[in-house]
C-alpha cells in the first residue's frame, strides 16, 4: 500500500489512573527517517526503547513524538530545604538594609522564594513500570498514523495515476508530430528551393539526403519508447506492498530526462508546446512523490 508521509496520532492513559501519559506524533516529509522525541526529564532512559518502536513501523519521514506525564497520587516528591542558602540570603539582605537604610521588610517568605531555597525532590520514577505503561499507547498513537499515511497514500496514487494518463496523451500526441516533421520539412524545402532555383532543376538525391538528415537529428522514438516504459514503471511501482518513496523519485528523474531529450531535438513548435505540458505534469507528480513514504 501507498503510504503518505503527512499524519498525526495520538493516545493517553484510561482516566482514574494515579499516573497519566498522553502521547502526540506527527510527521512530515523527510528523506530519511528522522525521529525528535519530546518528553520529561526522568524518563529520557526510555528514549532508545521507544524510538526503536517508532523506526519498526516508520520508514521515511520527519517524526515528533510529545509525551505528558501528570501523576495525580500523593507520592509527587516531598519539598526540600537549603537552609544554609537561607541564611547567606538573609545575611545580603540585612546588610543591604544596613547600607541603604531601608524599612525592614526582610520576612519568611520573600527568603523562601529566593532560587533554590527550597527545592522539590523529586521521587525515583520506576522507568520498567513506565515503559510498559506508555508502549501500547505508542503502538496506538502509530496505529492511528499509519491508518491516516494510508489513506492519504491512496489519494497520493489516484492523482499520479490521473497525470500519468495525461502524460500518455501528450506523449502519444507527440509522436505523431514527430513522424510528420521530415514530410513537412521536404515539402517546406521543396518550396523554398523552387522560389530560389525558378526554372533550374532540383536534385531529389539531394533533397532526399537533406530530409534524411533532419530525420536522423530528429527522431524521437527511443526517448518516446523509453518514456512509456517509465510511466508503466511509475504504475507497477505504486502497486508494490513497501517503501517506494525514493524509486517513484529516481523514476520521475529519468522521465524528466527523456522530456529534455525530446525538448532539445524538437524543430516543431507544435511539438515543443506539447513537451512543455509534459515536463509541466511530471513536475507535479514529482512535488506529490516528495511526500510518499
Amino acid at each position: 500500500m501507498i503510504k503518505s508521509m503527512t499524519s498525526f496520532g495520538r493516545a493517553q492513559s484510561e482516566e482514574g489512573k494515579a499516573s497519566c501519559f498522553s502521547i502526540e506524533m506527527k510527521s512530515v516529509n523527510h528523506r530519511y527517517l528522522d525521529i525528535n522525541i519530546r518528553m520529561p526529564r526522568t524518563m529520557l532512559a526510555l528514549e532508545e526503547k521507544i524510538r526503536s518502536i517508532i523506526s519498526k513501523k516508520l520508514n521515511r519521514g520527519k517524526v515528533d513524538v510529545f509525551i505528558n506525564y501528570k501523576n495525580y497520587g500523593n507520592d509527587v516528591g516531598k519539598p526540600k530545604l537549603n537552609m544554609e542558602l537561607a541564611k547567606n540570603y538573609y545575611e545580603c539582605l540585612k546588610q543591604i538594609q544596613k547600607e541603604l537604610g531601608s524599612i525592614d521588610d526582610i520576612s519568611t517568605t520573600k527568603i523562601a522564594r529566593f532560587p533554590d531555597v527550597i527545592n522539590l525532590e523529586e521521587r525515583e520514577e520506576d522507568l520498567d513500570n513506565i515503559f510498559n505503561e506508555i508502549s501500547p499507547l505508542v503502538e496506538s498513537a502509530l496505529s492511528l498514523m499509519e491508518e491516516m499515511r494510508g489513506k492519504e497514500g491512496e489519494k497520493l496514487k489516484e492523482d499520479i495515476l490521473s497525470k500519468a494518463k495525461i502524460i500518455e496523451e501528450y506523449v502519444g500526441e507527440i509522436e505523431k508530430v514527430a513522424d510528420n516533421i521530415p514530410k513537412h520539412y521536404k515539402k517546406k524545402l521543396e518550396e523554398r528551393l523552387s522560389e530560389l532555383l525558378s526554372g533550374v532543376d532540383i536534385d531529389e538525391s539531394r533533397i532526399a539526403l537533406e530530409v534524411a538528415i533532419l530525420s536522423d537529428k530528429a527522431a524521437v522514438d527511443e526517448e518516446i519508447t523509453r518514456l512509456r516504459s517509465h510511466l508503466s514503471q511509475m504504475r507497477s511501482t505504486l502497486d508494490l506492498n513497501e517503501s517506494i518513496g525514493r524509486k517513484l523519485d529516481f523514476i520521475i528523474q529519468e522521465m524528466n530526462r527523456e522530456a529534455n531529450t525530446i525538448a532539445s531535438k524538437s524543430t516543431d513548435v507544435d511539438m515543443t508546446n506539447k513537451v512543455i505540458e509534459v515536463k509541466n505534469t511530471i513536475e507535479k507528480i514529482r512535488e506529490q512523490v516528495q511526500n510518499i513514504e
